[in-house]
């Protein structure tokens, strides 16, 4: 093909962790004709970014991971960074599918061809065009960046946590850490070991669950690997576990046990009264992200760290905090978090409109079941808006990918050209999620990255992931609009 006539695939998927690999290797069993599309030039999503010290999983390893490519060799219950990484690798090897992967190719712009009813991707490496896309970027893609007044006077070192800095040696320096999210429970207490002071700048404290992780011995490893049934009997029973603390989370007194336990754990790690206090959430659990770990309050508890409020500003190597306490500082890491409620990737997409999906959503992310939405045909989300639950992510992962599936055969069998949204059933279903998350503790009041700048709750899903599972089963044709041969008909 020559430049101005690219190949035109049925299927470009952009993103190569695990949704885009996922995707991959359902498109390659259905024969689809297909590519993925991959900036970074290894494979592995968030686990290929995310390197810094005893980065891992806050869902068991049985549980994160696809259910038709188990792992009888986890080392761990919760495994680490570079396992899972290696993990993804070695399931697209064993699929067949990293050669239709293209790396080093960032997809700058899609756009939406309504004459030729296909995409076009424009990338560093060319244009790319396909009668559908699937869009498998992550939710934790983009790192925030905090806006800090005198940040520009800094005089040391900084890196936010997604993006570890390991030519820096911490060891013997005065560090401060921004942010007291899933990162840092997991990297301050490590790095805390050898760092001469540690200042941890803290908005609000957040609610710390024990961590029941140990070593997976090489006898059940081999018992794993002889026996699939046995991993596949843990697998639902995690299933079932996080389903019932899904579930717990609507009712008050479920809430209030689980937040003895995390008291109790507080009171473990701390003795000193004031710093308990400071350390003592004042929000219900579950409102934020629940965060496991065994050593975080151990930590905190040392005599060289010491817990601050939210920063207030910077002077030179001096972060000052909302108390106006101050602490001297060489390396200033992030643990800032990701843009979950506004996905970056939405200013990329240019719809049927000629607007990107930034301006259609207007600071409130919709999607009709998190994966197909407004004013772009034919583009399917994972990870969309309201689809996160405290579960494992691979849950939502297949249950799009069933729904991806059958909205494709069913184009195919059915010569449709294009699948839109149905903007009144749109409407209706995201009527229906923010009546029903109202009195989730999601929508409780605390600040968290659930809330879109608008306030209103654009990432979590309200119910079951069973009845998530039974909505995506397969794509119903009487929901969406379709255009067969230039005719527009709802079906």
């Amino acid at each position: 093909m020559t430049e101005s006539t690219p190949h035109l695939y049925e299927v470009i998927v952009v993103g190569a962790g695990f949704a885009g690999i996922g995707s991959a290797i359902k498109l390659q069993q259905m024969g689809s004709d297909f590519v993925v599309l991959e900036k970074a030039s290894e494979i592995g999503g968030v686990w290929r970014d995310n390197t810094y010290p005893d980065c891992g999983c806050d869902v068991p390893a049985a549980f994160y991971s696809y259910s038709f490519a188990p792992n009888p060799r986890w080392s761990r219950l919760f495994a680490k960074q570079e396992e899972i990484k290696t993990y993804t690798v070695d399931t697209a090897r064993h699929f067949g599918v990293l050669d239709k992967v293209k790396l080093n190719t960032n997809m700058l712009e899609a756009r939406w061809q309504e004459a030729q009813q296909c995409w076009h991707l424009k990338t560093n490496n060319g244009l790319f065009t396909a009668r559908f896309v699937i869009m498998a970027c992550g939710p934790m893609h983009v790192p925030i960046q905090p806006v800090l007044p005198g940040l520009e006077t800094f005089t040391g070192r900084q890196f936010h946590s997604s993006q570890w800095d390991h030519s820096i040696d911490l060891k013997g320096q005065r560090i401060a850490v921004i942010g007291t999210g899933a990162s840092a429970i997991q990297f301050v207490p490590e790095i805390a070991k050898q760092v001469a002071s540690l200042s941890l700048f803290q908005r609000t404290a957040p609610w710390i669950l024990p961590k029941m992780d140990s070593p997976i011995s090489a006898d059940w490893q081999g018992r794993f690997a002889r026996h699939p049934w046995l991993q596949g009997l843990l697998r639902k029973a995690l299933y079932l576990q996080f389903e019932i603390l899904n579930s717990g989370l609507r009712f008050p007194f479920f809430v209030k046990r689980l937040q003895k336990a995390g008291l109790k754990n507080l009171a473990r790690g701390v003795k000193d009264p004031s710093l308990r206090q400071r350390l003592t959430p004042n929000f219900a659990l579950g409102c934020k992200r629940i965060l496991l770990s065994n050593t975080w309050y151990r930590t905190l508890a040392q005599t060289h760290v010491t817990v601050m409020g939210g920063v207030r500003e910077i002077q030179g190597n001096q972060v000052i905090d909302s108390e106006g306490r101050s602490a001297q500082v060489d390396v200033l890491i992030f643990a800032t978090g990701f843009e979950v409620a506004h996905p970056p990737i939405a200013d990329a997409i240019v719809g049927a409109s000629g607007q990107k999906l930034t301006a259609v959503w207007q600071g409130s992310a919709q999607a009709y079941m998190g994966t197909m939405v407004p004013d772009c045909p034919n583009l399917f989300l994972t990870f969309g808006p309201n689809l996160y639950t405290f579960s494992s992510a691979f849950v939502m992962i297949e249950a799009q990918l069933q729904f991806i599936q059958s909205a494709l055969k069913f184009a195919r069998q059915k010569a449709v050209s294009q699948i839109a949204v149905d903007p009144v059933r749109l409407a209706l279903y995201n009527q229906q999620v923010q009546a029903a998350l109202q009195s989730t503790v999601w929508n409780s009041g605390c600040a968290s990255y659930f809330l879109d700048r608008n306030g209103r709750n654009s990432t979590n899903w309200p119910w079951t992931t069973m009845y998530l599972r039974w909505r995506l089963r397969r794509f119903q044709p009487t929901e969406f609009v379709l255009t067969r041969q230039a005719h527009s008909t709802n079906t």
